[in-house]
């Protein structure tokens, strides 16, 4: 079901986007960067989190680490993770195949400048064995992202 509300979404809103469903697992970086045949920091690795008041989702490229000191003084406390058990209720997405199109209700979208290293990134399509090619500016335009500094300045 998350895929088709992902394709809705695409249709619904006139994208010229298509989600690219594999027969391979894309459900981690490194298995999406695998299967799609790209770097895994073109993977955007899309993390729900928990604040206060609401859910958010923030974009990162595939392999960078979420710095706690930013997230901090940007949104003024503490990271948390969306509960695994929850994510997909927040989402719409099974872990795995969170991704910032077609969700259940409006989120909060968040884009982390590591992913204007790239022309083109591959967020997930709604399910463990998809993704979407996708234009980062035009992904920001798509989600009405809003561009942050929240990610660790070096990679694993």
């Amino acid at each position: 079901m998350s895929v088709q509300s992902v394709k809705e979404y695409f249709k619904d809103n006139n994208l010229p986007l298509k989600i690219i469903e594999t027969t391979e697992d894309t459900s981690t970086v490194e298995k999406a960067a695998k299967a799609l045949g790209v770097q895994p920091d073109m993977i955007a690795k899309t993390l729900a989190f928990e604040l206060k008041e609401k859910e958010i989702l923030i974009l990162t490229k595939g392999r960078a680490k979420t710095d706690n000191r930013k997230f901090k003084d940007y949104f003024k406390q503490k990271p948390k993770f969306v509960k695994y058990e929850k994510v997909e209720e927040v989402t719409g997405h099974p872990i795995g195949g969170v991704c910032p199109f077609g969700l259940p209700k409006k989120l909060d979208i968040y884009l982390d400048i590591s992913l204007k290293e790239f022309t083109t990134v591959y967020p997930a399509g709604g399910s463990p064995n998809s993704a979407v090619e996708i234009d980062v500016e035009y992904l920001a335009e798509v989600t009405k992202g809003i561009w942050i500094d929240i990610t660790k300045d070096e990679t694993i």
